[in-house]
């Protein structure tokens, strides 16, 4: 990879200033569940490029990203690409990381080094900081030290904005008073959203507290870890590992809901995964999905440009509660 430079931070951001679409880097770096190898990397620019193109320029990460000794290397992919591309958007490049809450992150000074650590892996001050988790169900104290470093690294230039992410309203709430009350602004807060995982607004009530707060909500795992896509029927063939074994519990029992996600889509010209994306758009967030080629990226930028209707959004939200099961939930997701 090319040498990296740092840069000073743009001013400050803003929910506002979010596109309609991210692009989520989860799988790059993770071979447990995505099956990526560095042989991957060239493709991994290209869409990189071609999204950005597109105005999809926020890319989504975490220090926590990539198994075993590849621990990191979202980040470093993201700030090499970002380094060396030219071309339209080049400007709006949003580079958002999330700092894993680990036991030893303890004071906001070890909050700081994690994002220094990171900022030298991007090659680049982050645009975006956010907390990875809350720690409510298991560590409540942790939190106010956490958002204090974070705090710190707004007020010292270091980041251009803060996000939070699995914070249910309760948490959500404190957070907020406390940043704000530094005069710091909570520009986002991402949640495991999609078509098979709407427990965090339907349940917790998160998209309406957000729009009172000012908070841009971001959708991760829009597609369901594939299943959305419509590539798996009831019989496989399943991907391997730990996905697979998910997936074979999970889709035959949300045939009605991919049954109309697939009707829906083919009477719009559309692909299903295309139309739970706009889905989630529909819905007022702001989906991240994956993409690991570059045939993935132009179906998910497929998702733009166009609306889904009322009746459709309805049809949809019918057909997802007639399904027998639905994703699991983030075990650090809190209330």
């Amino acid at each position: 990879m090319a040498e990296t430079t740092v840069h000073p931070p743009s001013p400050p951001l803003t929910a506002a200033a979010l596109p309609i679409m991210g692009c989520g880097t989860w799988a790059w770096g993770n071979r447990l569940l995505w099956g990526y190898d560095p042989a991957m990397d060239g493709e991994l620019q290209r869409v990189f490029n071609r999204c950005v193109a597109q105005g999809v320029t926020l890319f989504d990460s975490g220090d926590s990203y990539g198994t075993g000794r590849l621990n990191g290397r979202s980040e470093a992919l993201l700030g090499a690409f970002a380094q060396v591309y030219q071309g339209e958007n080049q400007g709006q490049i949003c580079l958002a990381t999330k700092l894993a809450v680990y036991p030893w992150r303890l004071t906001p000074a070890a909050v700081v080094r994690a994002a220094a650590a990171s900022a030298q892996r991007l090659g680049r001050p982050i645009d975006l900081v956010q907390m990875h988790w809350s720690t409510a169900n298991y560590a409540p104290w942790q939190e106010a030290p956490f958002l204090d470093g974070l705090i710190q690294l707004y007020h010292q230039g270091q980041v251009r904005g803060v996000g939070l992410s699995n914070f249910g309203p309760r948490r959500l709430q404190l957070a907020h008073q406390r940043l704000a009350a530094a005069g710091v602004p909570l520009v986002s807060l991402q949640v495991q959203y999609s078509l098979l995982s709407t427990y965090p607004v339907t349940d917790l009530g998160l998209k309406d507290l957000c729009d009172q707060l000012g908070i841009r909500l971001i959708a991760y795992s829009p597609l369901a870890l594939g299943i959305l896509t419509g590539k798996y029927g009831p019989q496989g063939p399943w991907p391997v590992g730990v996905r697979g074994w998910l997936l074979r519990q999970l889709v035959p029992a949300v045939q009605p809901l991919l049954a109309v996600l697939g009707a829906i889509a083919a009477e719009r010209g559309k692909t299903p995964a295309q139309v739970a994306l706009n889905w989630c758009i529909g819905k007022g967030t702001l989906p991240i999905p994956g993409a690991k080629t570059l045939a993935q990226a132009e179906q998910n930028l497929g998702a733009l440009g166009w609306h889904l209707n009322s009746g459709e959004m309805a049809e949809l939200d019918q057909a997802r509660g007639r399904c027998d099961r639905q994703m699991v939930q983030n075990i650090f997701q809190s209330r």
